[in-house]
């Protein structure tokens, strides 16, 4: 088997059966499986799942798991060379899966590659290729001098607004909605860390197999739609909540020993304002 391709579904029968019906349209001499993880929707999505798709394996949870761990329960029935991280909410094109493993496997070097993401207006998905969140990149974006100088490296260190969205190159990390994963890169760093419940877990996991001596990389070459956070719209506290202790756990993990007690103090701090400002914006939204 070339490829597991994993799609994680909660309450988005409709956007998964449109995501499931573009990859079995696609066009490719690859052999490729799909593991569908349901988790716990409220939906008919199992019975749909079931009935149009007989021929993709799926596990129905009997509550929400979260994203790391239900993802894990894919990887690890997984028989592909590699293995795709596939958000429920995207649109793959034709040629996407047959350009994305011909790729890898003319880069050896490669642990994990991700093509160009698009929102329904075409806009990118700025989030498809990063830089890691460290305290400077953390700051400047989260206090808006990315927006100021969009074209400034030093100000764009997270999400990288100086480079050609059309072009090719090693980054430090891809987003979850679509991240391949060759497995031995998997065998070497682990699967995803279960502490991150759905925010952060696909930032940690390119940490890791970059750290393993494997290259991340944006390739340009094709692309994807993602209709964006689907699964969690109504839900909005806790996706704030799960966002910002996300970023806690990411310093925590990487990051703590690497700078002094003040600098951590004040990423702590800055998350801790960041959620209540979060908090309070959201309730302002809803009451409007």
């Amino acid at each position: 088997m070339d490829l597991s391709i994993i799609i994680l579904n909660y309450n988005t029968r409709q956007l998964t059966l449109d995501c499931l019906q573009s990859v079995y349209s696609s066009i490719t001499k690859f052999s490729y499986e799909v593991i569908i993880i349901d988790n716990h929707s409220k939906d008919d999505s199992v019975q749909h799942f079931q009935q149009q798709y007989p021929m993709a394996t799926l596990i129905a949870n009997e509550d929400n798991v979260g994203f790391s761990r239900a993802n894990n329960q894919g990887i690890r029935i997984a028989q592909g060379r590699y293995i795709l991280l596939l958000n429920s909410d995207t649109i793959v094109e034709p040629d996407t899966l047959d350009i994305m493993i011909r790729f890898m496997d003319e880069q050896p070097n490669v642990g994990a590659s991700g093509c160009k993401v698009v929102l329904p207006d075409g806009s990118l998905d700025k989030a498809c290729r990063r830089g890691f969140p460290t305290p400077s990149a953390s700051f400047y974006y989260a206090f808006g001098f990315s927006k100021l100088f969009p074209n400034n490296p030093r100000f764009n260190q997270y999400q990288l607004g100086y480079l050609s969205s059309d072009e090719s190159y090693p980054i430090d990390c891809l987003v979850g909605a679509f991240m391949l994963v060759r497995r031995e890169a998997i065998d070497q760093v682990g699967m995803l860390d279960e502490e991150f419940f759905m925010y952060g877990e696909d930032i940690d996991w390119c940490y890791r197999i970059k750290e393993a001596g494997w290259q991340i990389y944006y390739y340009a070459e094709t692309k994807i739609t993602h209709y964006k956070g689907a699964s969690s719209r109504r839900k909005p506290y806790k996706i704030i909540y799960e966002f910002h202790r996300a970023m806690y756990l990411f310093h925590r993990k990487h990051y703590r020993k690497k700078y002094a007690i003040l600098t951590n103090g004040l990423v702590y701090i800055g998350i801790f304002v960041k959620f209540m400002m979060s908090l309070v914006k959201n309730k302002m939204l809803r009451k409007g």
